[in-house]
């Protein structure tokens, strides 16, 4: 069923590590042989042995309006004859910055980067130049890149593979990364308490995607703002995920709630490569040049990406109507999904917010990194490949959220929703 994918990664194994480019795409935590995608349109992945899949990654969130969108496609093929990249400046960058500003609650200043990762990076450094203090809180099971301070008791692929020691981060880095469970406050006020004077940042996926879509509790996000502001701590809000996926405004703007920097993924690039971090003037002026925080990237704004970010940010600026369908496609899903797990009569949790959702094999609710992990995701392997075998493409792990696609129509939710009715009976 899979022949071109097992001799695509038969092959690959020779000459990239483990045959990917990225872990979680090894398929090491559901087994069998990854699938090896020729193309996308719309709401769906064609592979190279010729099947069709509905996605539910969206190349892990960036595809809000589907893959190939027509005016993003256009877009690149027009500035791409202009050539590929200056390492100068472009009147893109001027106008995309301005977009996001004129889009994003509490952001002044924002300086474009090539990945999550480095917009995360560089996020910290900043923090930590303008407390001049050393130690970071993050929380378990929360991803934000794979540079050194982050891979300490971190999500998505970390977790999926279980590394709870990642060789090459030295103990003084892992040292000034301090960890406590999400969604709970009072360890993360211990924490503060016990190193007062010390904590430049507290960085928060403020709807965690790497270990399931998991919502933050009433009042958590809130008590975050307020510790940080007491403190003097800079709270910045990973948005890689979330940003213009939940809300025009993201995060801040779904859950009303302030942050003092901000950081961005490929979703401002309409899926290329390219991420971006901002926020208050009076944090960002210390980047340099206009400050002594260096930060530097010859690929930094780089002209595809920032049209096709543009482009993509301008349709979800203009027609917020897309937030509602978005929504109203997850929950018709969701209730579809539970429907179908009801009348199943085993345990499970669906958590859901906007077009993020996630099913977890729990009899308890799952609202921090312990609950996700202490689901049967045993019962999830089997789950995923039932799926696959009948066209459903989901996440290759537990620790992942689902990305709904604008593109999605009702036939699609109920071939899946269907999908699922039959899979159940494998489990």
């Amino acid at each position: 069923m899979y022949e071109k994918s097992q001799q695509l990664f038969e092959r690959a194994q020779q000459s990239i590590p483990g045959g990917v480019n990225s872990p979680v795409r090894a398929f090491r935590s559901v087994g069998g042989t990854p699938l090896f995608i020729q193309r996308a349109e719309g709401p769906y992945l064609y592979d190279v042995d010729g099947h069709r899949y509905i996605d539910y990654i969206a190349s892990w969130g960036p595809m809000i309006l589907g893959h190939a969108w027509q005016p993003v496609v256009k877009a690149i093929q027009e500035y791409a004859v202009y050539s590929t990249s200056y390492g100068a400046p472009t009147q893109l960058e001027v106008e995309m910055a301005e977009l996001i500003i004129s889009m994003v609650p509490n952001v002044d200043l924002i300086r474009m980067v090539s990945s999550g990762t480095e917009a995360c990076m560089s996020a910290i450094r900043l923090a930590r130049g303008y407390t001049g203090r050393n130690k970071i809180i993050k929380f378990e099971g929360h991803y934000h890149g794979h540079a050194d301070p982050f891979l300490v008791k971190a999500g998505s692929g970390v977790a999926t593979f279980n590394i709870q020691t990642v060789p090459g981060v030295t103990p003084g880095v892992a040292q000034d990364t301090l960890t406590a469970p999400y969604n709970d406050l009072n360890a993360v006020k211990k924490i503060a308490d016990e190193h007062r004077g010390e904590i430049a940042a507290i960085i928060v996926e403020p709807v965690a995607g790497n270990m399931g879509c998991i919502l933050p509790q009433p009042g958590f996000l809130e008590g975050l703002r307020s510790l940080c502001d007491i403190e003097g701590i800079v709270l910045i809000l990973d948005e890689v995920m979330t940003g213009f996926r939940l809300a025009p405004g993201g995060a801040q703007e779904r859950l009303g709630i302030r942050a003092d920097l901000l950081t961005y993924g490929k979703v401002i690039g309409g899926g290329m490569p390219v991420g971006a971090f901002g926020g208050r003037k009076e944090i960002m002026q210390h980047i340099a040049p206009l400050g002594n925080v260096y930060q530097a990237g010859t690929l930094s704004g780089n002209p595809i990406a920032m049209i096709a970010g543009y482009t993509l940010l301008k349709e979800l600026k203009n027609n917020p109507k897309i937030y509602t369908e978005l929504e109203e496609k997850t929950i018709y899903l969701r209730d579809g999904l539970d429907k179908a797990l009801k009348s199943w009569g085993q345990p499970y949790q669906i958590n859901q917010l906007g077009s993020m959702i996630s099913v977890h094999f729990s009899d308890h609710p799952v609202t921090d990194f312990a609950t996700a992990s202490a689901a049967n995701n045993q019962r999830f392997k089997i789950f995923f490949h039932a799926l696959l075998k009948r066209g459903v493409y989901l996440p290759p792990s537990a620790f992942e959220s689902w990305f709904l696609n604008n593109a999605l129509k009702k036939e699609d939710l109920d071939a899946t929703i269907k999908a699922v009715q039959e899979s159940l009976r494998e489990l």
